[in-house]
């Protein structure tokens, strides 16, 4: 399966999804973020982080671009790199930071806002469009690659429509 569907009616499934995702993760992982402000995008990336091991803060980088963080898969430490990308102006910036280089088949690199740095920013693994629904989200995953659908193929989350 390339791709799955979820409503996550509260924060709370949210949390599970991040779980679920955080389970499933893979080293070399590149997983895109998409939605509005305010969609969960942040709030996915931090239960994700905090279930993979992480226990100190997860702040969204809105302002340092990017935030790294070590945790341990499978016995393994492995870096997850988080960006947030809505404050670029240019795909160019991007470049000119050097980030291109932390998707070295080895880091996890979780994107926020993709789209600023369309062009030049390696393509996913992982698409995942978080969109406001009601009081909830909806969720979609769609794999990109080989890593990606391993990915996809070792999530277990019971909302998957």
């Amino acid at each position: 399966m390339t791709h799955m569907k979820a409503h996550l009616r509260d924060e709370s499934h949210t949390n599970a999804l991040g779980v679920s995702l955080a389970r499933a993760l893979l080293p070399g992982l590149s997983i895109h973020l998409h939605g509005d402000l305010g969609a969960g995008k942040t709030a996915l990336t931090r239960a994700l982080l905090h279930a993979a091991g992480h226990a100190g803060t997860v702040k969204s980088p809105t302002y340092t671009l990017s935030e790294p963080y070590r945790v341990t898969l499978d016995g393994q430490p492995v870096d997850v790199i988080h960006y947030d990308l809505y404050r670029m102006g240019s795909p160019e910036e991007f470049l000119d930071t050097g980030f291109r280089e932390d998707f070295d088949g080895h880091n996890i690199c979780i994107v926020e806002w993709p789209e600023k740095a369309e062009g030049v920013l390696p393509p996913p693994d992982l698409r995942v469009t978080l969109s406001v629904a009601g009081d909830g989200r909806d969720v979609e995953l769609q794999a990109f690659s080989a890593l990606g659908l391993s990915c996809l193929q070792r999530l277990h989350f019971p909302q998957i429509l």
